[in-house]
């Protein structure tokens, strides 16, 4: 069955690159024969009236063709959000493609993608930083290091090496990682080529299948780069705060925040009572297992509501599991009071005895973690 490909063009100011590039795209996919391809161009009511150009292609190319005009300047994400809505919700698209009016972008090059699309591959880039890609040698010299160290700067900051080019605008998207991530895009502000970052960051994050086809990227032959200096301010504000998001969103994270917690309550109420109620030696054990249990209290409550709370348990579980949460968490009490009772046994009591709760929290902390995600909460049932 032939699927449909419609390659979106953003223009502004775009009529003299625009009557060029259509031309060269049609003739370039003259011999894909698994895809009806098709253009849409979204125009920001370009000064220019690039917009007029496409009308009249459009009696040459007739239904190949499509013009979708912006009453206002929506910039690079907003015209894409747009062109994507049109593509794949009226236009009954599979599969689109993200393409530069300015010539930058190589159309003989869009076999190789339609080749990786029938490889099964969801998402696939024009990659300038793999093995066969390149760069324009008269880039001017500031751009060069915007895109190359950007992209690693990107990389070390979402920690993903996988993808060697994360600000290529040349792409294939197809309409499974439209439907799975388009909600979350409008639903965020992107400015400008920040909409590149974002929607691939998310696509890498939801496990699609991302391949790069090299291509060799030529700097604009007419009019001028878009390309400003809220690219940089506003590409840093997202990957920090998307790392961030990922960071205290990550379970292991927010189980060791838990588990910190649990520890200073621990802490505090053995330093507590070993000061107060059960200053002898003979009770630094008594002591010992009241701070435990209430960290073990502190620790299901905390997890219940933060830690597992896509998982949180219904109330008439909570007796149940709380039981159950304290009977797994006897191993990891066991092996406290035995490291407590050789550490008194070898070096006695008194400030030290930190030192001891401290190498029981250590190993009671990763043999829980494992416990609470398979018993407790149950995070892998299906």
């Amino acid at each position: 069955m032939t699927k449909k490909a419609i390659i979106i063009i953003p223009t502004y100011n775009e009529k003299e690159n625009i009557a060029k590039i259509v031309p060269q795209i049609f003739a370039a996919v003259a011999d894909v024969t698994d895809y009806k391809v098709e253009v849409l161009v979204v125009d920001d009511t370009s000064p220019d009236k690039t917009y007029q150009q496409v009308q009249k292609m459009q009696k040459e190319y007739g239904q190949r063709l499509h013009l979708l005009i912006n009453p206002e300047k929506a910039g690079l994400g907003g015209a894409y959000l747009k062109g994507m809505h049109e593509a794949f919700d009226r236009l009954d698209a599979d599969y689109i493609f993200e393409f530069d009016a300015d010539g930058s972008h190589d159309p003989a090059k869009l076999p190789e993608f339609f080749a990786k699309l029938s490889e099964g591959y969801d998402f696939v880039i024009g990659g300038r930083y793999r093995h066969g890609g390149s760069i324009d040698p008269n880039w001017p010299l500031i751009r060069k290091f915007y895109s190359i160290v950007g992209n690693w700067v990107i990389m070390v900051v979402l920690t993903d090496f996988r993808i060697g080019d994360w600000t290529s605008g040349y792409r294939a998207i197809g309409k499974n990682v439209y439907e799975s991530i388009i909600g979350e895009m409008e639903n965020e502000r992107f400015s400008g080529y920040t909409w590149q970052i974002g929607l691939l960051h998310k696509a890498a994050r939801r496990r699609f299948k991302i391949t790069e086809v090299p291509i060799h990227f030529t700097d604009r032959k007419i009019g001028q780069s878009k390309l400003g200096s809220e690219y940089i301010k506003n590409t840093l504000l997202y990957i920090f705060q998307a790392r961030l998001q990922e960071i205290l969103a990550w379970r292991f994270f927010k189980f060791a925040v838990t588990g910190v917690i649990g520890t200073l309550v621990q802490f505090g109420v053995h330093a507590l009572l070993r000061h107060t109620v059960l200053p002898s030696e003979s009770q630094v054990y008594i002591a010992n297992l009241l701070a435990i249990e209430c960290a073990i209290v502190s620790n299901f409550t905390i997890s219940n509501t933060w830690t597992f709370a896509d998982h949180k348990l219904e109330p008439r579980q909570i007796l149940p599991k709380f039981l159950q949460f304290n009977l797994t968490s006897a191993g990891s009490v066991v092996v406290q009071m035995l490291i407590m009772w050789l550490g008194v046994r070898t070096w006695g009591t008194g400030d030290v005895e930190i030192i001891y709760q401290i190498a029981g929290i250590a190993f009671a902390m990763f043999v829980n973690y494992f416990v609470y995600n398979k018993l407790i909460w149950k995070t892998d049932k299906k």
